[in-house]
């Protein structure tokens, strides 16, 4: 049986991979774009199944209206994946106050207010799934990405909790973890503060060789990532998690590794703070 889709950033990355597959497979697909020009295509070849909409995710009287004129139009829809977002590099200091408050709207305010807004209509309709996007960003974290961590961390705080809140009423919510893919993101979408002298050959710098190709490309695919995450959608109970890369999935599993490992030799102190009746 086919489903209907609600992705937000479906012009580049992860959000046209998935429209393009979920498109070839028969699904209908309601994407939001800022401008067309990448998704043409998309609307000639599937006229009856690809909708697109025009929206900035930080705007949040558009993301209610827009959530709530498809509700009202449609009899259900089964899948939201908030996809939406940027990456933002460089060392705390040196990022200005504007882009500091655009990457939060975009990647975590904008996140949380379309999830808010599905949720009354997906309760009502007694089921659905939202994926967010996220990254191992949202478990890790590197110099020069404070910003981007901010968000993601962000992100996978309120969606664990609304993932418990939603349980009840048959929504099933998932963290998608993936690791560096060879999507735009990284080439191309990037955006880079204005660095300074001071931080060369500071940790805060080393995205600046990530972020070249001639270094080589990122390791994941992004073909097969969104088969995954279009493969996660059946799979009940919806997986909370779903890290996709072996880099990333080494790299989480050794950062909490050794979270863990630090949680635990606190015991004495942690006790120490406990009042003793």
């Amino acid at each position: 049986m086919s489903k209907t889709y609600l992705i937000t950033g479906v012009s580049s990355g992860f959000g046209y991979e998935l429209t393009k597959q979920l498109l070839a497979k028969g699904e209908t697909v309601i994407g939001t774009i800022r401008n067309d020009k990448n998704v043409q295509h998309l609307m000639e070849e599937y006229p009856d199944t690809f909708f697109r909409k025009f929206l900035d995710v930080t705007d949040v009287s558009a993301i209610q209206a827009l959530v709530k004129k498809i509700f009202d139009h449609l009899d259900a829809v089964d899948v939201v994946i908030s996809n939406a977002g940027y990456g933002l590099f460089g060392a705390a200091e040196e990022l200005t106050d504007e882009q500091v408050e655009h990457i939060i709207a975009t990647n975590l305010t904008g996140s949380i207010q379309l999830i808010r807004s599905v949720l009354p209509y997906l309760r009502k309709q007694g089921h659905g799934r939202i994926i967010q996007m996220s990254t191992y960003g949202g478990q890790v974290a590197f110099a020069g990405n404070s910003m981007y961590h901010a968000t993601k961390w962000g992100i996978e705080g309120f969606v664990e909790s609304v993932a418990q809140e939603m349980a009840p009423f048959n929504i099933g919510m998932t963290l998608v973890e993936p690791g560096g893919a060879r999507t735009e993101f990284r080439y191309g979408s990037a955006q880079v503060a204005k660095l300074m002298p001071e931080y060369n050959g500071n940790p805060a710098h080393a995205f600046l060789s990530m972020l070249d190709p001639a270094n080589g490309l990122a390791p994941g695919d992004p073909v097969k990532m969104a088969e995954r995450i279009i493969e996660s959608v059946d799979i009940n109970p919806a997986p909370l998690r779903m890290v996709l890369g072996t880099v990333a999935l080494d790299s989480t599993i050794d950062t909490l590794e050794k979270r863990l490992a630090e949680f635990k030799a606190q015991r004495e102190l942690a006790a120490s703070t406990d009042i003793v009746e």
